[in-house]
């Protein structure tokens, strides 16, 4: 566990890593490209290097030099793999990979922690299952493990429900372009977290991929398509940024994220907005965003475009003026952990009265004080409460080292918004 140091922050600027969520989409069409990608800035986190062995496992070949890492796609398939591939707990791993292994030779299994167990996944199996292959739950609850088998893919439509991932029409948009006849997909229910979704047809987009779509609700992508090698940068995380700058919301300090515009197709970006309503002051640079911290009040806001920053706009708001309702996100409760009742319960730890209902939170503005924060294995729990202690004396995270799901070297880019 770490104690949080309570200390007046200086005004600063932080280097965030590269973005999770388009790591794992990068590291995946590199890997069904036609030769070699290079990619830059990745994320080295738990997470992504647990997506990056799937791949190796499944035949492809990878070569590490530290600054960057090259990919050698094998154009569209994958090789026989007879041991289960293990994805922890990573449900990005596990969804994404799951329909790319319909691409691959044999039987895959994937597997993975007992709370991945727990973690659904039967409406993109049924997707699967739609279009010819054969796609099952191992212990038939609609979780993982999952077995998956490779091979002719017979259909060309899905009718797909994504109200409770976005990343079961992530994992089919991803695997389409390879296929034969290409694939129409129509989304009758959701899909949440839109901006999730943007982000893997910006992949597909740099990569050469054509695809049409009309809303979220429809997408159309030709077949026999490649995805196209070449030279790749990750941009900086803009869920990892939320961190920092609810540092500065609540201590009042400046500072800024270097990296990250608001041009940015992370949903995750628009948190300065929602921090700028509730009374800080944005600066947008060509090279970054700065935030500065201002007298806090409540709102109320819906959050189903940028989930992950829940937990950090939970604790802003316990400090805060007034009631913060934050709405529309029930699928949070299906994440590493279920984020709003522990957030809720982590929060009334520390004396702030929360309430977590099936679709978000209300939070109390008021006076916090110390507490030993259960982090529920849940890398998001510790970075989150942990800007609480720069403002309350007393907060102990537990099991800090979770953060390396995510962002390994967290405690040491929080460390330097410490004075010197």
């Amino acid at each position: 566990m770490i104690t949080i140091r309570t200390e007046k922050i200086k005004n600063t600027a932080v280097t965030v890593p590269g973005s999770k969520s388009y790591t794992h989409r990068l590291l995946i069409a590199a890997a069904l490209s036609n030769g070699t990608c290079r990619i830059e800035n990745m994320l080295r986190s738990e997470d992504t290097l647990l997506t990056l062995a799937a791949l190796k496992q499944m035949g492809i070949l990878v070569k590490d030099s530290g600054d960057e890492i090259e990919i050698t796609g094998l154009g569209g398939t994958f090789k026989l793999c007879d041991d289960p591939i293990y994805l922890a707990n990573s449900g990005t791993s596990m969804r994404l990979l799951t329909g790319i292994c319909a691409l691959g030779q044999g039987t895959y299994t994937l597997t993975g922690t007992q709370r991945m167990g727990e973690r659904p996944i039967g409406d993109l199996l049924d997707g699967l299952n739609q279009i010819g292959i054969r796609a099952v739950s191992m212990n038939q609850n609609n979780c993982p493990p999952v077995q998956i088998t490779g091979g002719k893919i017979s259909g060309t439509t899905v009718d797909l429900k994504c109200h409770v991932s976005s990343q079961y029409l992530s994992s089919l948009l991803l695997m389409a372009p390879c296929l034969e006849k290409g694939l129409t997909i129509h989304i009758t229910q959701g899909p949440v977290s839109k901006p999730y979704i943007d982000m893997t047809v910006d992949i597909l987009n740099r990569l050469g991929i054509e695809i049409t779509s009309k809303g979220h609700t429809y997408y159309h992508i030709p077949g026999g398509q490649t995805y196209r090698s070449g030279q790749y940068a990750v941009e900086p995380d803009c869920s990892q940024a939320s961190y920092f700058w609810g540092a500065a919301a609540i201590t009042g300090a400046s500072v800024k994220v270097n990296g990250i515009t608001k041009a940015s197709r992370q949903g995750d970006v628009r948190f300065y907005e929602v921090l700028e309503k509730m009374g800080c002051t944005v600066q947008h640079e060509p090279d970054g965003i700065t935030l500065t911290g201002g007298k806090l009040s409540a709102v109320e806001v819906d959050m189903s475009d940028m989930p992950d920053i829940v937990p950090t706009l939970a604790v802003v708001a316990a400090f805060a003026k007034g009631t913060t309702r934050i709405t529309n996100v029930a699928h949070l409760k299906e994440k590493e952990s279920d984020r709003l009742g522990c957030v809720a319960a982590e929060l009334n730890r520390m004396g702030i009265q929360a309430l977590a209902s099936d679709s978000g939170l209300e939070i109390i503005g008021g006076k916090p004080h110390g507490a030993l924060i259960q982090t529920y294995d849940d890398h998001r729990m510790a970075m989150s409460f942990s800007i609480a202690g720069l403002k309350v004396p007393g907060i102990v995270i537990q099991d800090e080292k979770c953060v390396r799901k995510s962002f390994p070297n967290y405690w040491v880019v929080f460390g330097g918004l410490y004075p010197s």
